[in-house]
């Protein structure tokens, strides 16, 4: 963000970017040296349960929306886009992050606003009402009209369907998204892929891409440039202003930039900080950053070998890594060979929801 931006920030007290590193739990794969990402034990019941309802389209208000509409297998559970889209009339003002390894993390969202608590994550993103919009009333009364669900509520010891459920399922799926099979994993990286993990660690981009994941689970800010298409387009700004408005962030109609994690502490110096995003599964996820403004790894690796963007706030370890045409390539293979299996298999991806069951008569009086 320019200075001119953010001048009505100047009078806020500047706190070290030490502060809101200091609010995030630390996750322990940060301290580990970079492996396999190590598998979370589930309850294959719930996790069965969870997958069918993050393909459901009637978790969302107007049954139009499922959690794979944006999260799609195919694309690491991304979407493809550099924004992402969002419910009916509006339209999102941030990339999707991939949903691979997502129980690991440390704090949702780019900007970190929500912590471990997968529960949350999970009704934050069926009920907001730029996501789904779905009153979870509804939702449940809508599930417990299908048999499969009370069969596999039951099944799962939750009994009949209901909010805590579903609630505690999908977060039961999500434990089933692990990397699988990389060649960094797998000791089969290219001599030009170990070339590039070398310079990797010698140019210091494992200080913030560390752990079994590549990431710190910390905001930071790299002069990502802002995206122009969140202003330019009528249904993304007003979800910004929106979002902002909520968030307590100040002269939020006038803003132009990105705040981040600066929701979190209000203090000037976190101004566009953002989660380290993961580097694992990068070959299916682009576009890349918080508001996707590069489109290539190509372009990733051009972007830190210039020393990121232009920002006042720009972490100070970003600087130019001066990396040769053979260097770059070799930096890029490293970055593919941490992309695995595509979790697209039917371990993954589940069944098209049928519901063309016959409703309960009575339902308001009748027990699943």
């Amino acid at each position: 963000m320019n200075t001119k931006a953010r001048t009505w920030f100047s009078a806020l007290s500047t706190v070290s970017l030490l502060t809101i590193c200091a609010a995030l739990p630390v996750h322990q794969a940060q301290a580990d040296e970079p492996g396999p990402v190590e598998a979370i034990e589930f309850d294959p019941a719930k996790a069965a349960l969870g997958k069918r309802l993050f393909f459901d389209p009637r978790l969302s208000g107007d049954t139009e929306l499922s959690c794979a509409s944006c999260h799609q297998p195919e694309n690491g559970f991304t979407d493809g886009q550099a924004l992402s889209d969002a419910y009916a009339g509006n339209l999102h003002f941030r990339n999707v992050p991939t949903l691979i390894n997502s129980a690991k993390r440390a704090a949702w969202f780019h900007d970190g606003r929500i912590g471990t608590n997968l529960n949350d994550v999970t009704r934050e993103s069926i009920t907001e009402t730029y996501s789904m919009n779905m009153d979870m009333r509804l939702m449940q009364e809508r599930i417990k009209q299908d048999p499969v669900y009370v069969e596999m509520f039951e099944a799962a010891g939750f009994g009949e369907p209901s909010n805590g459920g579903v609630r505690n399922a999908i977060p039961e799926y999500l434990k089933t998204l692990i990397s699988r099979g990389a060649p960094f994993d797998r000791g089969e990286m290219s001599e030009e892929a170990k070339a590039g993990y070398e310079l990797f660690n010698a140019s210091g981009c494992n200080s913030c891409h560390s752990g079994e994941r590549f990431t710190d689970d910390q905001p930071h800010n790299i002069g990502v440039g802002d995206n122009p298409d969140i202003w330019a387009e009528p249904e993304r700004h007003i979800t910004f202003v929106t979002m902002m408005k909520f968030l307590g962030v100040e002269n939020y109609m006038n803003l132009r930039a990105d705040p981040g994690a600066y929701i979190r502490t209000h203090t000037a110096d976190t101004f566009g900080t953002f989660m380290t995003p993961t580097l694992r599964e990068l070959t299916y996820t682009a576009p890349y950053m918080h508001n996707g403004t590069l489109e290539t790894l190509e372009d990733v690796v051009a972007f830190y070998n210039a020393g990121g963007g232009v920002d006042e706030n720009k972490d100070p370890r970003i600087e130019p890594l001066n990396l040769n045409e053979t260097e770059q390539a070799q930096l890029l293979a490293f970055l593919k060979a941490l992309s695995g299996e595509p979790l697209t298999g039917p371990d993954f991806v589940a069944e098209e929801v049928d519901t063309s069951y016959e409703p309960i008569e009575n339902w308001r009086e009748t027990t699943n």
